[in-house]
């Protein structure tokens, strides 16, 4: 019993392990291969300034982005979420409705009002309208 329980935990060390030293070795690895002149370092004004974006970095400030359209991404993201938690109850809902009964229905009946809520608060706040006229 506590070989498995410590083979699982070994397992998880070794994992951990491999997650910091691949990206160590490799930072170490380009070090090395500077140091010793196979990877070049030639600093420029250009190659050490900011880029975001695919936006050039030259010129001045750049074009700002209108926040609705955050705001509307971070809904799509928010319902999108709430279809990823309805399909696998939907797939297993006839498991679930012989194991569970109504029950099942129940709890998805409420997530679903929650979220309708929600809907139904952004869209009365005009949350959805691309331009708001107050």
């Amino acid at each position: 019993m506590f070989e498995d329980y410590f083979r699982q935990y070994a397992l998880l060390i070794i994992f951990a392990a491999a997650a910091v030293s691949v990206p160590v070795g490799m930072m170490m690895m380009s070090f090395m291969a500077q140091s010793i002149g196979v990877r070049p370092s030639r600093p420029s004004a250009v190659k050490e300034s900011a880029y975001e974006g695919g936006m050039p970095p030259f010129g001045g400030r750049p074009a700002r982005f209108n926040f609705r359209y955050y705001y509307y991404a971070l809904l799509f993201v928010i319902f999108d979420v709430e279809t990823i938690f309805l399909f696998p109850w939907a797939v297993k809902y006839g498991v679930l409705s012989r194991q569970f009964g109504f029950a099942a229905l129940g709890a998805v009946l409420v997530f679903l009002v929650v979220v309708t809520i929600a809907y139904a608060y952004a869209w009365r706040k005009h949350a959805l309208d691309w331009v708001y006229n107050e």
